[in-house]
């Protein structure tokens, strides 16, 4: 190591320790402070990992965390960036966080944002890639999809050597030739016939000859088992497959996976795909079943994904939105919800969130006009254009209820809700600062 190296780690580290033990925060700090003294820090830190990379639009978070959950069952040490900083300070930040012992084989599982990753792939050099999906996203930050699959194929061609572990049912993610080897996972529980997604879904396009693609099953969006009718396009050969679907609710869902039968304590479909790319990697390092099984069926609720808490009798469940595609699988989870509840939908518009929030036109809030819901709050910077966009969906005006960004008009609202359920959705830093005000009043442990 270095002068500079050793320096940048003492100071990042030493900045860590004091946000963590007094001020109870500051996630990606230390990273900025490390890579202002020594800009290739990164290098010096992973060194000696088996680093393993999650991206993608959706499923980040969760898919890294269950990774971590089942890898814990077999390996001591496993690294990884919980609180969703995901940029390359925040990947810094994780690194000096590290307690390591010599001699013991050391992973990394890392959610890197699809912009970043060919920064972070400067200094490393992963062994896996772990791609979840890409949808529309943040147009200000990403553009079309075509233009984020190209981040990340650019940044995995730096560690050529690094086998990419694809979302098979991705017609995006087989649509070039990478110089990285490919496997791929996915969905073939039925065949549903010959199926046309439906027409506003992106990424439908033969990258062949621009014919409309065909599906014989569809989990959601442009996500199944598809085919070109006009040339020899089709879906790969899936190397880890999804065979059943038993069971999914609003908070659980199970199934099997080559042959073993597993479950998470989380619902909805695109949570599955989260669990099936987890499973994957598991099998990919030659991990049991039962680890498996074990790893996935940790019930912990990972930083707004579905995360429950209460506040003053009201059982909350906070789900972090932020493109259509996303949300429009949080409402058909939530349609899942047997008893009546009442919605919250707190939008922001901040760098961190995308600030062009024209995407809530497009996701299907109007699922919501016919779930019996009793109560409605807008809230977030963006409060009234949340409540508008809830009017126009179809949700009676008496129910609607607007309030502005603070925590305490929101709390007052909650605790007068008509319902013992509240679902709360919100976009990236109105959870952030939600589970801030939580934290400040007792209701979390953690606000990050």
């Amino acid at each position: 190591m270095t002068f500079k190296s050793l320096l940048a780690t003492t100071v990042g580290k030493s900045a860590q320790f004091i946000l963590k033990n007094f001020f109870k925060g500051g996630s990606s700090y230390p990273g900025t402070l490390a890579l202002r003294l020594e800009p290739n820090i990164l290098d010096t830190l992973a060194r000696d990992y088996e680093v393993i990379v999650v991206t993608g639009t959706n499923g980040k978070t969760l898919t890294t965390a269950l990774i971590v959950n089942i890898l814990k069952q077999e390996f001591e040490q496993v690294l990884t960036n919980p609180t969703g900083a995901n940029m390359i300070q925040g990947i810094v930040s994780t690194f000096l966080s590290a307690k390591t012992k010599k001699g013991q084989k050391k992973f990394a599982v890392l959610e890197i944002d699809e912009a970043s990753l060919a920064k972070v792939t400067e200094y490393i050099q992963p062994k896996l890639f772990v791609f979840t999906n890409i949808f529309r996203d943040q147009m200000d930050r990403y553009g079309e999809i075509y233009t984020t699959y190209d981040y990340i194929l650019k940044g995995a061609e730096k560690s050529p050597e690094g086998v990419i572990l694809a979302n098979g049912d991705s017609p995006l993610f087989h649509s070039v030739e990478t110089k990285n080897p490919r496997k791929y996972y996915g969905f073939d529980h039925k065949d549903e016939g010959v199926l046309l997604a439906h027409y506003n879904t992106e990424g439908i396009l033969c990258p062949k000859c621009q014919g409309i693609l065909h599906y014989h099953m569809i989990t959601y969006a442009n996500l199944g088992n598809y085919f070109c009718p006009n040339c020899d396009f089709a879906r790969p050969t899936l190397d880890y497959k999804l065979t059943e679907l038993l069971e999914m609710t609003n908070t659980s869902a199970k199934f099997v996976i080559d042959k073993e039968q597993y479950g998470i304590e989380v619902g909805g479909m695109y949570n599955i795909y989260n669990a099936l790319a987890a499973a994957s990697v598991a099998e990919y390092y030659g991990v049991s079943a039962e680890k498996i099984r074990k790893g996935l069926g940790y019930d912990e609720k990972v930083f707004g994904r579905q995360e429950t808490f209460e506040i003053d009798g009201k059982h909350c469940t906070l789900v972090l939105v932020k493109n259509p595609v996303g949300t429009n699988q949080v409402i058909d989870m939530i349609g899942l919800t047997p008893n009546p509840f009442t919605l919250v939908s707190l939008l922001n518009a901040n760098y961190a969130d995308g600030i062009d929030t024209s995407w809530i036109w497009d996701a299907n809030y109007e699922l919501f006009a016919s779930m019996d819901i009793k109560k409605v709050i807008a809230g977030g910077v963006r409060h009234e254009e949340m409540e508008r966009r809830l009017r126009v969906a179809g949700l009676p005006k008496e129910k609607l209820v607007e309030v502005d960004e603070t925590f305490e008009r929101l709390k007052k609202e909650i605790q007068t809700a008509p319902t013992d359920s509240v679902y709360i959705l919100a976009t990236y830093t109105a959870v952030l600062n939600l589970r801030k005000d939580l934290a400040t009043n007792g209701y979390i442990k953690n606000g990050y």
